[in-house]
This record gives C-alpha cells, structure tokens and sequence, in this order.
C-alpha cells in the first residue's frame, strides 16, 4: 500500500496510506517555513519524539480538533491528558505501539526534552510502519552508534535525519547517520528553519543512500 509523506517543515511530516493520518511532531504556529496551518491538518494520530516547542508545536490543539490519539513519552503523554486530550498512548525508548494502521516503536536518542520548564522524559526517536512504508524518524538527537542497530531490526526505507548542528548532528554526521541506519533514501530535517542552524547541508551526501530534500508542503508518494 503506498503512503503520502507530507512535509511540514522542520522535523514534522503527515504520513498517509489513505485511510490513516498520522502527524509527526507538527510544529506549525511559529514556524517561518510552514505551509500549512494548524486547521489545515486532519490526522488520527499525532506521535512525538520529545517535549520541546519545535516539536509539540501545536499538538494540543490538533488533537483537540481532530480527536486524535497522541503517542508519545510517558510524561509527554501525561501532560497531553491534563491539557484534555481524551486519548493518549504512552510509551518509552524500546517500546512499541500497535495502531490500527500499524506500530510506533520508540528508540533511543541523544538530546533533552522538556517544554516551560517541565521535564518530558526521555528524548527518542520513531520507527512508524504504515502501509508497505517502515520511517525512521531518528527525531534530535547526537550521532550514536547503536543507529546501526535499529537499521538492522526495522529496516526502515526512509529516514528522517537531523542535519542542522549546533542542537543535533550536523550535515556530515548525519550522512554518517545515514550510512549507519541504510534506509533506501533520507530525508534531511531540522536545518534552515532559525537562525542557529545550518542552511547549506551540502556536505550531507552518505555514500549508497539516496538524499531526498523535501520542501515545506511537499507531498511525496511513496510507492
């Protein structure tokens, strides 16, 4: 079954096999590079990699609108339900969720996680498998070996890599990411959109791996 990948600029992407939307970390109110607004989105599911702005972005009113389950850190999860959202999976680095449209695995990644000044447990990343489509969302996080390791159980053909320095990898780390990880293609993420980051990732080129730059907004079909 094919799958839309829609790019919402920064780290987030709507993934769909036409039946089941799910967002991933939909940072749009705030964004300078977003093209869609948080109104715009119908998802049934939103899945988060940690509990920073740029992440849980506009979670809480999506999910509202949508009635949509949020999947996610136990303590991200935790304050999803005291902001009222009625349906919530919690979960944790090495552990899975199973959908109606298949399974959020949570991995590990190397980075904080908190939003106002509240912790939001432990930073990850997202191997999301819907339709024929397995994505490795690595979320933000440092360069880690073990990277390898979840290439090797989930054999994801996409992977959304972290290229934009100074908060996560750079561009040359992240092709070193993506050699480790051997997705078909990946998907720089996390760069350009504030000042702070890097702009040109020219220097991300992982060597057998397909690059794939997606524009804020840009659907791609994924066959």
């Amino acid at each position: 079954m094919s799958v839309t990948i829609t790019y919402l600029g920064h780290s987030g992407f709507l993934l769909s096999d036409g039946i089941n939307t799910i967002a991933i970390d939909p940072f749009l109110t705030g964004n300078p590079l977003a093209r869609h607004r948080p109104e715009d989105i119908q998802c049934q599911t939103i899945a988060l990699t940690h509990g920073h702005a740029d992440h849980l972005g506009d979670t809480v009113a999506m999910a509202k609108a949508n009635n949509a389950t949020v999947i996610g850190a136990f303590e991200i999860c935790e304050y999803a339900a005291e902001e009222g959202i009625q349906s919530v999976e919690p979960a944790n680095p090495g552990g899975q969720v199973k959908t109606g449209f298949g399974s959020v695995a949570l991995t590990q990644a190397f980075h904080s996680s908190s939003f106002q000044g509240r912790y939001m447990g432990m930073p990850c990343g997202l191997v999301i498998r819907i339709g024929d489509l397995t994505m490795y969302h690595c979320g933000d996080t440092a360069l880690f070996s073990d990277m390898r390791l979840i290439g090797e159980i989930y054999r994801p053909q996409i992977a959304a890599i972290p290229v934009g320095d100074r908060f996560t990898m750079g561009p040359e780390l992240g092709a070193k990411a993506a050699e480790f990880i051997r997705p078909k293609v990946a998907i720089p993420i996390h760069y350009e959109t504030f000042p702070l980051l890097v702009s040109d990732i020219s220097t991300f080129r992982p060597q057998g791996i397909e690059v794939k730059i997606m524009k804020p907004g840009e659907d791609w079909l994924y066959v």
